[in-house]
């Protein structure tokens, strides 16, 4: 059953009066080229619990305009206020995070007096976090937990505050500015590699779509305005469906069975495969997930946590233990070749004892798998 259910109650969006996107925010259904990427932020919105997704790509691939399109996308609050975007800046502290407690007002006046942070603001909507690999593994920590919980407890001095902060995780990154650790890179839900646009066609679509929307926004969001409430709308109905929605035991075995096949570390790519299939299944208004919805899903929640080069490849070479050292050698090296004295050296002589001539070795092959490298198994 999913915890996010009843944390975001809204009205059904009616197609029949569109949902006008606000001026800043690009329509979400006018992005081109970014099918992979609109698909995880659909089922993260469905179900936020999935954990976030992660969005790697170079300077220039709009993963910042996905994610405030997403955003206008969203149900309103209770008071029928938009759903808020929230932005993380890189120098943001602890406090403004997860927000403050007074203990001197807690102790004057008997009450908890909390100082709400961005978790408490974002929730309902959307917590971007641009070069989330450059923020501090602290930040990050409490940002997942709260991801996937729904909820956030803040402590001092024997003082507690638990708060709703049901919201949609949202990271970019570019992998020319350093890598996540793989600690917190796994816990990030799904994940999507934004290749640069090579294709001249889609280049110019891009282009143009931009150029209008800077020129001639009005026109741009009324022509899209009934794809946007259509998609309003099933990220609503999709939410309500989400708990009645169940798993065979057949689909539980076949997200197994591909989590397996990957190599993945623990059981959280299955978790997050099960989850994801279960928010598509929603948005298509089905009563069952089935195999097909986790395969539909596989590549967005294994892609940064696979560690076997391809799945299904059991029968691949392994690397080869070395006879001295019993360590693996790298893919494509050399074999160990025994000791020989340099040529022309006194093998008995102790500035030549060990001396052994070079031998060329390979480098490790990286498997790129989905446009991440392969974790070390």
């Amino acid at each position: 059953m999913s915890t996010f259910s009843n944390e975001l109650p809204s009205p059904v969006v009616s197609t029949s009066q569109p949902v006008s996107a606000p001026l800043e925010a690009f329509p979400f259904s006018a992005l081109v080229g970014q099918q992979s990427l609109q698909h995880a932020l659909l089922l993260a919105a469905v179900d936020p619990g999935i954990g976030g997704v992660l969005i790697s790509g170079p300077r220039g691939t709009a993963k910042s305009t996905a994610a405030r399109a997403l955003a206008a996308l969203l149900p309103p609050g209770a008071q029928g206020q938009p759903a808020p975007f929230v932005t993380l800046p890189l120098a943001a502290s602890m406090e403004q995070l997860v927000g403050t407690l007074s203990v001197e007002h807690a102790l004057r006046e008997g009450r908890v007096c909390f100082s709400p942070g961005l978790l408490a603001r974002a929730h309902g909507g959307v917590l971007y976090v641009d070069e989330v690999n450059l923020l501090h593994d602290s930040l990050v920590d409490a940002l997942l937990d709260a991801a996937a919980s729904g909820v956030h407890s803040i402590e001092r001095d024997g003082i507690s505050h638990r708060h709703a902060a049901c919201f949609v995780l949202l990271g970019t990154m570019n992998p020319e500015e350093g890598e996540l650790r793989p600690q917190l890179l796994d816990r990030f839900g799904l994940s999507v590699t934004l290749p640069n646009p090579a294709d001249l066609e889609q280049r110019v679509a891009i282009l143009r779509a931009r150029l209008e929307f800077d020129e001639r926004p009005l026109e741009l969001v009324a022509r899209h305005a009934s794809d946007q409430a259509r998609i309003a709308e099933s990220i609503v109905l999709a939410r309500r469906l989400l708990a009645r929605i169940a798993w065979p035991e057949s689909v539980v075995q076949h997200a197994a069975t591909r989590a397996l096949a990957a190599g993945v570390d623990g059981v959280r790519a299955d978790l997050v495969m099960l989850r994801a299939a279960r928010a598509l299944a929603a948005l298509g208004g089905g009563v069952e997930v089935m195999p097909e919805h986790v395969d539909a899903v596989a590549e967005l929640a294994l892609a940064h946590r696979r560690t076997q080069a391809q799945e299904g490849s059991a029968g691949a070479a392994a690397p080869q233990a070395s006879s001295i050292t019993g360590q693996a050698e790298p893919l494509g090296a050399a074999p160990a070749a025994s000791w020989q004295p340099l040529p022309g050296s006194n093998a008995d002589a102790d500035a030549n004892w060990g001396a052994q001539a070079p031998v060329p070795t390979a480098m490790a092959r990286v498997m790129p798998a989905g446009g991440w490298p392969g974790k070390k198994a």
